[in-house]
């Protein structure tokens, strides 16, 4: 299973990736397919996809430890819980949207 919090990352910086990195990311944690199966998509290895996946989480842990989004937004959320589905509902707008 998925850390949520890897979820959570992807949804607020995954836009900094590299494309090919936010591809196999999305596939990954968006689309929930497997590693063999994003191998199969994007005709690459198993363990091209594997490394991608650890590399794209190192760099949003590393976004993480320097903007704090998450943590701010989970500081928000726990002060005023009502906000959560609202601002839930702005991220998902605002990062549905394609480029």
């Amino acid at each position: 299973m998925k850390d949520l919090n890897d979820v959570q990352l992807f949804d607020l910086y995954g836009a900094l990736l590299t494309e090919s990195r936010r591809e196999i990311c999305a596939l990954y944690y968006l689309c929930d397919l497997s590693l063999s199966e994003i191998a199969e998509e994007k005709n690459i290895t198993k363990q091209a996809v594997s490394d991608c996946i650890a590399k794209s989480r190192a760099q949003l842990l590393s976004y993480e430890e320097k903007l704090g989004f998450a943590a701010l937004l989970s500081e928000v959320y726990a002060r005023h819980p009502e906000l959560e589905g609202e601002i839930g509902e702005l991220v998902s707008a605002s990062g549905g949207k394609e480029e």
